[in-house]
């Protein structure tokens, strides 16, 4: 391979008036990133990118070659320099903890806004309060999945499907109106029932039946597993309840 000094690599990406290839792009910059220097040639028509995938047997672009050898797409690019992929089947937390990111985020922000202060009690119930309203839009995007998914544990939906339907709006009342700080003889009821079903329900699934499922926290589409971070939500909302109960 050529020396770390003058390290080059050739990329083939679309860049036509109607479509520039993002994953394209993505590989430029990965390669320039690691230290590359790119030469970038640009497939500028359907007929052009065509001779090129026929020419060297592949069915995508972008294609990626260094010192002559064909590396491959964007993830084949990835996987030549060491960085970790993750399949679409794949469970990961990542959605939970950028969520739960933003909520602490947006509590703190709110708090100093409010109190000049961070240090608040006040930001720890917005936390969870902001927290449900974020988690309640991931479900609100797609109800009809996010019903199908809660049926695989969901002691109460089992038995009533509606409140898969149902839930979704009760942990978003119930987040907005703490916020607020309005209405907490609704709110604290709603969050305490919905977040103690779901507690049971979790720990039914995952600690007493075994079973290996994906959360359907996150939404329809989540690949969150179904666990620890599942059980702690509705525990974090069962708290909040009686919290705001007890003032």
């Amino acid at each position: 391979m050529s020396s770390d000094s003058a390290k080059r690599a050739r990329l083939y990406r679309m860049v036509m008036p109607d479509h520039l290839c993002p994953y394209g792009l993505k590989s430029k910059a990965l390669l320039e990133a690691k230290g590359y220097d790119v030469e970038d040639h640009h497939l500028t028509t359907r007929d052009e990118t065509d001779a090129f995938m026929e020419k060297h047997g592949v069915e995508t672009t972008p294609q990626t070659f260094i010192d002559d050898e064909r590396i491959g797409g964007y993830d084949d690019l990835r996987a030549h320099f060491g960085i970790p992929l993750t399949g679409e089947d794949e469970t990961t937390y990542t959605p939970v903890f950028a969520l739960f990111g933003m909520g602490l985020a947006m509590a703190l922000a709110a708090s100093w806004a409010a109190y000049g202060s961070i240090l608040t009690v006040r930001a720890g119930e917005w936390f969870i309060a902001f927290s449900m309203c974020l988690l309640a839009v991931q479900k609100l995007r797609d109800v009809e999945s996010f019903s199908t998914m809660f049926l695989n544990y969901d002691v109460l939906a089992r038995r009533w499907v509606p409140y898969g339907y149902v839930y979704p709006f009760g942990e978003a009342l119930a987040g907005v109106l703490m916020i607020s700080g309005a209405l907490i003889w609704l709110a604290a009821p709603v969050a305490l029932f919905i977040g103690g079903i779901g507690a049971v329900s979790v720990f039914k699934a995952v600690y007493i039946d075994k079973r290996e499922l994906k959360c359907a926290c996150m939404g329809g589409s989540s690949n969150v597993p179904l666990g620890f971070v599942s059980l702690t939500e509705n525990l974090m909302m069962v708290a909040m309840a009686l919290w705001m109960l007890l003032k």
